[in-house]
């Protein structure tokens, strides 16, 4: 849906402002349909810590983050070392409590589990082309590749640490809801400042010629993504709802790809991607009953 966004208007930056705006307007209805409130007690800002108001800024920092990515190392490691970061730091976050998340110790079995989602990851999205020989050249000098691949491992800390941030001010709020809308609030403020510094243009022409319906409702969807991440991070623990989310996108994709769902070309869904997903799963169980 975004991705027919930003066809339409040209600028990444602007259809990221548009989508997020449209998902700040979609979690204050459900916020005021829920607690009939989107104000809060502004003692918090002197009571709480900084870093409990930056989850939007983190999210706009891991966007920014992919769309940089992808030119320089392809698109298969644009969801690959983001992902190992997600993985990494959920599990770092756990173990020492970090964003005052409740403390789960690492331990050996967890950290099998994570290896093993990641493992799922690979064969998921990179078993098939490996099997037709058709992975993609690098055109970025090896000297640059490691630090942008560093780099995507840093945007997928973040990501994660984003999660963490929200599901702390959940409790604090003891709303998910106004949470989620905080941190959508602040991610489309912080891109409107983006946009004001960069002045994109776009032509109307374009956007009427590719409008679709369902262009717009990505931020909605969007809206429903880090809602689901702020409710679950508190009850099961930032480690596995980043990588139970994870699966869930890995799944998605997959479904959108073999029905060819939003006019995207169709790509059957391979025997090695099935068995990607079932390793995945194996490695979510391993991290939550052990």
């Amino acid at each position: 849906m975004n991705a027919r966004l930003r066809a339409a208007f040209g600028s990444p930056f602007l259809a990221s402002t548009i989508s997020f705006a449209i998902g700040t307007l979609f979690l204050a209805g459900i916020t005021l349909g829920m607690t009939h409130h989107l104000l809060f007690d502004p003692a918090l800002f002197t009571t709480q810590p900084l870093w409990l108001w930056l989850g939007g800024v983190l999210g706009i920092i891991y966007l920014t983050g992919n769309i940089l990515l992808f030119p320089k190392i392809g698109s298969v490691q644009t969801v690959i070392f983001p992902i190992l970061g997600q993985v990494l730091m959920g599990l770092l976050i756990d173990n020492f409590g970090w964003f005052s998340a409740t403390m789960t110790p690492l331990t050996i079995t967890r950290v099998l589990g994570a290896l093993g989602v990641i493992l799922g990851i690979l064969i998921t999205v990179v078993g098939p082309s490996w099997f037709e020989h058709r992975l993609p050249t690098q055109t970025t000098p090896a000297t640059n590749l490691w630090l942008w691949r560093c780099f995507g491992i840093f945007t997928g800390m973040l990501s994660a640490s984003q999660t963490a941030i929200n599901g702390h001010l959940g409790k604090i709020l003891n709303s998910p809801f106004q949470s989620a809308f905080i941190s959508f609030l602040v991610g489309t403020l912080a891109l409107c400042l983006i946009l004001l510094v960069l002045r994109p243009k776009f032509n109307w022409q374009t956007v009427k010629q590719k409008n679709t319906w369902w262009m717009w409702l990505g931020g909605c969807f969007g809206a429903l993504y880090v809602l689901g991440n702020t409710y679950l991070a508190p009850i099961i623990g930032t480690g596995l709802t980043v990588v139970v989310v994870l699966t869930g996108m890995i799944a998605g994709s997959l479904l959108i790809d073999n029905f060819g769902w939003l006019n995207t070309p169709k790509r059957p869904v391979s025997i090695i991607q099935i068995l990607g997903l079932l390793v995945m799963g194996l490695g979510i169980v391993a991290i939550r009953l052990f």
